[in-house]
């Protein structure tokens, strides 16, 4: 995540989902007629999403899983929800979030980004500054503990931005970035890796099954899309509208 409020494209935002591969999922379209100004992926199992774009109100939501007590499994409900209801009205939703498992909400617009934590207890707020930020499940990342932040974070700040422009190929708009977002060339079972690729004891895989990379800006919002990681030659636009 690079916030700056003087630039051209004041937001630029990537976005690796992971999860396990068995799990269906649809790439970005308008698949909510309850929402249908918003554009994400839509996740099969429950029907939300972990990214939803309202292009017209240039904003988008992401959703991360956080650390944390669990919520309750009688009144439990999907993650996936919140970024559909985040996108649309740019705040977290006013919501009993006793309901929800612990995960990090990131709403980003012109007018800044803000990051809402909740870990089954309590919620915190926080608005991103100026820079070059990176999120991961443990939360907002400011020092350099992580070896995934340590190594891409620095990367993606000394990468060129992407200045505005409306059409291109993703190659021609973002550059450097993409090939940052596609993994920067490590190996997926690097422990830097940004898109990675785990066969756990169970037999099941978990692995990062898509990258998103959005531009904020006066002008539009610029969504980019990656169905297939391990190929870099799957990034392509998704269209702002219908």
């Amino acid at each position: 995540m690079s916030v700056e409020p003087d630039a051209g494209t004041p937001v630029l935002l990537a976005g690796v989902r992971d999860e396990f591969v068995t799990r269906p999922w649809m790439s970005p379209d308008r698949h909510w007629p309850g929402h249908p100004g918003l554009v994400g992926g839509r996740d099969l199992e429950a029907g939300g999403t972990w990214l939803a774009a309202d292009p017209a109100a240039r904003r988008v939501a992401a959703l991360l899983n956080g650390h944390g007590a669990a919520a309750p499994s009688e009144i439990r409900r999907s993650r996936g929800s919140l970024p559909l209801l985040a996108a649309a009205d740019g705040v977290l939703p006013p919501l009993d979030l006793r309901a929800y498992d612990p995960f990090h909400l990131v709403v980003a617009g012109l007018d800044g980004v803000r990051v809402w934590s909740w870990d089954g207890g309590r919620v915190v707020e926080e608005k991103l500054p100026r820079g070059v930020h990176m999120l991961v499940n443990s939360g907002w990342e400011r020092g350099d503990d992580n070896p995934r932040v340590a190594w891409f974070r620095p990367r993606f700040a000394a990468a060129e931005r992407p200045d505005w422009r409306d059409g291109g190929s993703p190659r021609r708009f973002w550059g450097e970035w993409l090939d940052l977002a596609s993994g920067g060339g490590l190996a997926v079972d690097d422990p830097r890796a940004l898109v990675f690729s785990r066969r756990l004891e169970d037999g099941r895989v978990f692995a990062s099954l898509s990258v998103t990379l959005v531009a904020l800006s006066p002008d539009g919002l610029r969504y980019d899309f990656c169905p297939r990681p391990d190929d870099p030659g799957t990034w392509h636009r998704v269209p702002p509208t219908a």
